[in-house]
Order: C-alpha cells, then sequence, then structure tokens
C-alpha cells in the first residue's frame, strides 16, 4: 500500500519513525527535491488509521513542492505527520525524539509549525536537529503574513471578476477565525468590505462580531450564504460535491489547505462561473516568511513578497483564460516549469 501510494505522486522518500519510550509514531515525506530541501510543518493529529495518516501527509508533502515552486522559492515540498491526540502526546520528551527523526534525515527535510505544533514547540525540536525553521529566534509566527498575502490575492481575484482595485463594498465571508482568518477578517474590513464570519467554535464568533461589529453565519449554513467571496479559513476539503451546489459567490479564495476534496472541482466550479484561487498559491505568506528564516532576510521582506502574490495570482489567471482552463491548471503548470527547467540544465551524473 505504501508503495503504491509513494508512486502515484511520485515522491521521493516516505519514512516512519517510532520511539516507545515517548509514544512517537511520525510519518515524515519528502515530495521534490528538485528546487531545494523539501519544507513543510508538522502536524499533530489523533488520525483515525495509519493510512489516513499516510494519506494526508503524501496529499500535504505534494502540495507543498507546488507551493513553494508557484511562490518562486528555492524549496521543495515535504511534510510531517505525528500520529495521536495533542492534548495526550505532545510532550517536551516527544518533541525532542521527534527533533532526532528530522536530523536523520539529513537536511532533506525542514520542519516547522502546522496544525497543533507551536513556536514554542519548535523550539523543543532545536534542541535536537538544526533542521527546524519557525522558532523563536526567528522571524516569528508567519499567520499574521500568511492572511497577508491571502488578502492581496483576495484584491487580484476581484479585480479580475469586478474590476475594483479594492474590496471596498464587497460582501465576503469568511470560514474560520483562527490566527490567519481572523487577520484576514480584519484586514478586509480596513479595506471597506461587509465581512461575514462563521467559525464552529460560537464563542470565538460572537467575540469577533461583538468587538468588529460584523454579521455571522452558523457554520452548517456557511456554504448557502450569499456573498460576493467566499474565504475559507479553516479545514480543507470544504469545497465538495455536497456543497459546490449550495455556493452562491463568484469567488473561492481563502487561506485553508487543500480546500478542494478532489482536483476535479476545480471545474466543477468554472463551470459555475465561480474564480477558484488555488489555495497553494494564495496562502504561500506563511512558507516565505519560514523560507526567509532559512535562508535570511527580514519579517518586511516577507511581508513585501507576500503582497506580490496578488501579482503572482493574476497572472496564473490571465493564462488560465487564455488556454482556456482552471487557474489550478495553471498555477500546476507554472510550477512544473520551474522545477522542469532545474531538471533539465542539471547535468547528469555517471559512475566510471
Amino acid at each position: 500500500m505504501v508503495f503504491d501510494s509513494i508512486g502515484d505522486a511520485g515522491h521521493e522518500q516516505v519514512s516512519y519513525f517510532s520511539d516507545p519510550e515517548t509514544g512517537l509514531q511520525c510519518i515524515i515525506a519528502v515530495h521534490d527535491t528538485t528546487l531545494g530541501p523539501g519544507l513543510g510543518g508538522t502536524r499533530i493529529l489523533d488520525y483515525d488509521t495509519e493510512e489516513d495518516a499516510l494519506t494526508d501527509v503524501l496529499r500535504l508533502s505534494e502540495a507543498m513542492t507546488y507551493k513553494a515552486a508557484a511562490a518562486d522559492l528555492p524549496l521543495g515540498g515535504a511534510k510531517a505527520v505525528v500520529i495521536g491526540d495533542p492534548d495526550e502526546i505532545k510532550t517536551e520528551d516527544l518533541l525532542e525524539a521527534y527533533g532526532r527523526a528530522v536530523d536523520c534525515m539529513g537536511g532533506r527535510y525542514l520542519t516547522s509549525v502546522d496544525v497543533n505544533t507551536t513556536v514554542e514547540d519548535m523550539d523543543v525540536v532545536a534542541r535536537t536537529t538544526d533542521h527546524v525553521v519557525g522558532a523563536s529566534d526567528g522571524l516569528g509566527t508567519a499567520s499574521p503574513i500568511t492572511a497577508h498575502g491571502v488578502f492581496h490575492g483576495i484584491r487580484a481575484c476581484a479585480e479580475h471578476v469586478y474590476g475594483t482595485e479594492t474590496t471596498a463594498d464587497l460582501d465576503v465571508v469568511v470560514q474560520g477565525l483562527g490566527k490567519v482568518g481572523r487577520s484576514l477578517a480584519e484586514a478586509l474590513l480596513e479595506d471597506g468590505a461587509s465581512v461575514t464570519v462563521s467559525d464552529i467554535d460560537s464563542e470565538n464568533v460572537e467575540a469577533f462580531a461583538d468587538s468588529h461589529d460584523v454579521d455571522t453565519v452558523a457554520s452548517d449554513a456557511v456554504y448557502e450564504q450569499s456573498c460576493d467571496i467566499f474565504a475559507p479559513c479553516a479545514i480543507g476539503g470544504v469545497v465538495n460535491d455536497e456543497t459546490i451546489p449550495q455556493l452562491d459567490c463568484d469567488i473561492v479564495a481563502g487561506a485553508a489547505n487543500n480546500v478542494l476534496a478532489e482536483r476535479r472541482h476545480a471545474s466543477d466550479l468554472r463551470d459555475l462561473d465561480i474564480l477558484y484561487a488555488p489555495d497553494y498559491v494564495i496562502n504561500a505568506g506563511g512558507l516565505i516568511t519560514v523560507a526567509k528564516d532559512h535562508f535570511g532576510g527580514t519579517r518586511e521582506e516577507a511581508y513585501e513578497e507576500a503582497a506580490a502574490i496578488g501579482d503572482r495570482l493574476s497572472e496564473m489567471i490571465e493564462r488560465a483564460e487564455a488556454r482556456e482552463t482552471t487557474v489550478l491548471d495553471a498555477a500546476e503548470e507554472y510550477a512544473e516549469e520551474r522545477i522542469n527547467a532545474v531538471e533539465t540544465t542539471t547535468p547528469s551524473i555517471s559512475a566510471e
């Protein structure tokens, strides 16, 4: 099953690590290192099965390859998942053991924060490996920079659909009020947009609505909420066979990873004249930040490059229209051109 899964997407390496003393069980997947070392966060989740964990890490690592290539970064794609309930298994001993696992990858994998891991966790991981970015001695949390990039991506979409350079007077539904979703909603409000928020945490929604005077929509009704722009900023897979018929919007553009349940849903949205901004293009601000952390750079430079996501997305939208295809197709083509250009110029090594 593992070999078949690796072969399907062309992964270079998938490694399983176990440490009985700390309870660590993790999978590190390196998808492609043509452009540079594979960078991707560490996700801690209580997966139902080991197969679910493998499926997640393979899909996420492949997406990181395209995200890095589409963002013009000298990085490849990788990801790690640690299996278990973070409230029960996450200890300093386990994180140190995980750091040793990362170190075994010899620099092919650079880790950072992701779901259920924090900057403080990366500080602990860094005790046992140097192959960490996003720790507290780096550039700090990437969430505001990710939101900054998504905001500029949304403005690029709005310019294409409505011919406006801002989101002023546009109705935007933000699904998910985590660190990125909250920052995005605040940026949209400052830009003059009419914002409606939704989150599975009702208290979180009420607190934000009270402090920012915005409308709210229940999490089970968010997809049918009429709006100009739907911005998913929570879990992945929310655009699917069930939700697409409910959508009443012109643009789908948000910070969540793997927004589409299946790749074919990009075509389904296009058939409905809904512009979809590929998630790995529009939410690359976090990756840009940790790249600056790794290669050297400032937080201000990361903000500037995240803002440029809007220009890059505009280019991909234009390319998609010229080819009469989806923006996802155009983004993948752009990323693959970068990877293939390196592969075709790299001299072969012969053993004599």
